[in-house]
């Protein structure tokens, strides 16, 4: 399911483009809910050293999977804008049958990698909705963000894609009705 996710994205965004109503208004508040989305993977992104050292600062102190909790608020931000409520249904399903399957998988390996600390923070910090305080570990003091993270796994393009579907979107409720 890995390497299914992005190409299904892709489909899915289209399916949604082509039946989408959108309005207004429905582009409005889905953006209210996208950009927090948008920001939380900007910020996941500066905190991650992918199997080098365990993430457990900014929002990992929070949550195992900002990256997919905030897809989720884009994934429910589009689906907001798109203006038809079935889509919410289609969303759902591709991203449980999708992340699920994809964070048990990365859980597996994160445990392997990092062993015992890596089962103190499991029992620490939720899966998928954050907690309200953070995770402390006491091994090391709080990593800032890394804008050189943010480049090198070119989170940006969650950035543009996000402007280009607004804009088509966009298009679609004032143009083509």
């Amino acid at each position: 399911m890995q390497r299914w996710r992005v190409p299904l994205g892709f489909i899915c965004a289209a399916l949604f483009f082509l039946f989408s109503r959108p309005r207004p208004l429905t582009l409005a508040i889905g953006g209210a809910i996208a950009l927090p989305g948008l920001a939380l993977r900007a910020w996941a992104t500066g905190h991650l050293r992918k199997n080098d050292t365990l993430a457990t600062t900014g929002p990992y102190a929070y949550t195992r999977n900002p990256l997919y909790l905030g897809s989720f608020f884009l994934g429910v931000g589009f689906t907001v804008a798109s203006g038809r409520w079935f889509l919410g249904i289609i969303f759902a399903a591709l991203f449980l049958g999708i992340y699920v399957p994809v964070m048990r998988v990365e859980s597996a390996t994160l445990a392997e990698l990092f062993g015992e600390s890596y089962r103190r923070y499991v029992r620490a910090v939720p899966l998928f909705l954050p907690r309200l305080s953070p995770y402390r570990d006491g091994t090391r003091d709080e990593a800032r963000f890394d804008a050189a993270l943010f480049k090198r796994y070119r989170e940006y393009q969650a950035a543009v894609g996000l402007v280009i579907a607004w804009a088509l979107l966009a298009l679609k409720a004032f143009y083509f009705r």
